[in-house]
C-alpha cells in the first residue's frame, strides 16, 4: 500500500515573512529604477532645451588654450582628449611625488616620537601637533602665496654651480636628453643587478652551510659602477643635458618644476607625513614588548633589532591605515585648482567644462579617473598585505 505525502500548499500570503521581505525589495528596486529613469530623461530634456547636445564626440575637437606644464607635447591645437591626459598624467606626477615623500617623512618622525632623547622626541611631537590642525588648503596657499611666489625673479634666481636656477618661475633644471649609448647602458645597469642578485643568493646559501658570512656589497658596488661605465666608454653617453640658461625674461631650454607643484608637493607631502607618523608610531607600539626583550637578550644592536624584527611585524597593523592615507593624498590632490596647477580638476573638469558646456560628461570622466586610480592603489596595497598577513595553519 502506497504512502502518499501530504501536499504542502505554499503560503503565499502577506503574512509571511519571506513573501513580505521579497516584496519590500521589489518595491523598493522598483523605486530606485523609477528614479534614475526620471532623472535621465528629465536630464536629456533639459539639454535639448538648451541646444545642448551629449556625448563624447567633443573630445575630438581643437582645445584652443595653452597649459603651463604637460609631461607630454602638448600645444593650443591639440584636442580635448589630449587635454585629458595631460591633466591625468599632472595629477599621478603629484600623487606619486606626494606619497614618496610623505611616505618618508612620516617614518622618519614617526620613528622619532618613539626615540629615547627627549628633544627629538619633543620636536617631532611639536611638528605633528602643529600640522596636524592646519586644514591642508591653507597649507597650499602658505607654501604657495607666503614662500614660493615672494622668491626673486629670474634675472636675481638663486644659482646652483650654473645648473640649477631658484626663481618665483619655478625651478629650472637640466633637461635629459637620449644618447646614442642609452641601450648599453640600459642592458649593462641590468646586467649588474641580476649578476649582484645571485651573488647575494650565493653567499646567503654559503652562510647557511658553512656559518661564514660573505660580504656582498663590494662587489655589487664594482659591478654597478664597473658595467655602465664600460658601456659609457664603448658605445657613448647614454644621456645629454640640455642646460637651462636666461633669455630675456625667462629661461630657456631644462626643464622647469612650476611653483604650483612645489607649492602642492610640499603642503601634501608634510600635511600627510603626520598622519603616516602616527601610524608608523602605533604600528610599532603594537608589537608586545617581549619581542623587544628577545632581540636584545640575543645581543642584537637596536637598529638589527628594528629593521629585523620589529618593523616586519608592524607592516601588519600599518599597511591598512596607511592604504587610507594614500588615498587621502590622491583626493586632495584636487586642492590644486586652488592655485591653478593643470590637473584633472582644473583642466578637465574646470577649463573644458566651461568651454563645451558637457558638465555631465566631463564631471563622470573626472569622478571615474579618481575612482579607478583609489581602486588600484587599494588593490596594490591590498595585495602587499595579504603576502605580508601571518598565516594561520
Amino acid at each position: 500500500m502506497r504512502h502518499h505525502r501530504p501536499v504542502v500548499k505554499a503560503d503565499l500570503s502577506f503574512s509571511n515573512p519571506s513573501v513580505r521581505a521579497w516584496l519590500y525589495q521589489i518595491v523598493a528596486i522598483t523605486f530606485v529604477i523609477g528614479v534614475a529613469v526620471y532623472l535621465i530623461h528629465n536630464t536629456i530634456t533639459n539639454l535639448d532645451s538648451r541646444g545642448i547636445t551629449s556625448g563624447f564626440a567633443f573630445l575630438d575637437r581643437a582645445a584652443g588654450f595653452g597649459i603651463v606644464q604637460h609631461l607630454i607635447d602638448y600645444d593650443q591645437g591639440d584636442t580635448y582628449g589630449k587635454v585629458f591626459v595631460v591633466g591625468l598624467l599632472n595629477t599621478l606626477l603629484v600623487s606619486v611625488l606626494c606619497i614618496v615623500f610623505a611616505t618618508f617623512i612620516g617614518f622618519f618622525v614617526g620613528l622619532a616620537r618613539l626615540s629615547d632623547n627627549w628633544l627629538v622626541r619633543k620636536l617631532s611631537t611639536f611638528y605633528i601637533e602643529t600640522f596636524r590642525n592646519i586644514p591642508p588648503l591653507l597649507q597650499i596657499f602658505f607654501w604657495y602665496f607666503a614662500v614660493l611666489r615672494n622668491l626673486p625673479g629670474p634675472r636675481q634666481a638663486l644659482d646652483a654651480f650654473g645648473l640649477m636656477y631658484l626663481s618665483n618661475r619655478g625651478l629650472s633644471l637640466p633637461a635629459p636628453i637620449m644618447g646614442e649609448g642609452l641601450l648599453a647602458f640600459a642592458v649593462a645597469i641590468l646586467c649588474a643587478l641580476v649578476v649582484s642578485a645571485g651573488l647575494y643568493r650565493y653567499n646567503k646559501m654559503h652562510q647557511m652551510r658553512t656559518g661564514q658570512i660573505r660580504r656582498t656589497w663590494p662587489a655589487m658596488i664594482v659591478l654597478i659602477v664597473a658595467l655602465p661605465l664600460l658601456a659609457h666608454l664603448i658605445f657613448g653617453a647614454a644621456l645629454h643635458w640640455d642646460i637651462p640658461a636666461l633669455h630675456g625674461f625667462n629661461f630657456s631650454g631644462g626643464i622647469v618644476l612650476i611653483p604650483e607643484l612645489a607649492a602642492l608637493t610640499l603642503a601634501l607631502s608634510v600635511y600627510t607625513s603626520v598622519f603616516i607618523a602616527e601610524i608608523i608610531r602605533s604600528g610599532i607600539q603594537s608589537v608586545p614588548f617581549g619581542q623587544h626583550e628577545a632581540a636584545l637578550s640575543l645581543g642584537l644592536p637596536k637598529q638589527v633589532t628594528l629593521r629585523q624584527v620589529i618593523v616586519p611585524q608592524a607592516l601588519r597593523v600599518i599597511i591598512p591605515p596607511l592604504t587610507s592615507q594614500y588615498l587621502n593624498i590622491v583626493k586632495n590632490s584636487s586642492l590644486a585648482a586652488a592655485i591653478g596647477y593643470p590637473d584633472m580638476v582644473s583642466l578637465f573638469a574646470g577649463s573644458v567644462l566651461n568651454q563645451t558646456g558637457q558638465a555631465i560628461e566631463t564631471i563622470a570622466i573626472t569622478m571615474s579617473v579618481y575612482l579607478l586610480i583609489s581602486l588600484v592603489i587599494s588593490l596594490l596595497m591590498n595585495v602587499y598585505n595579504r603576502r605580508i598577513a601571518l598565516v594561520e595553519r
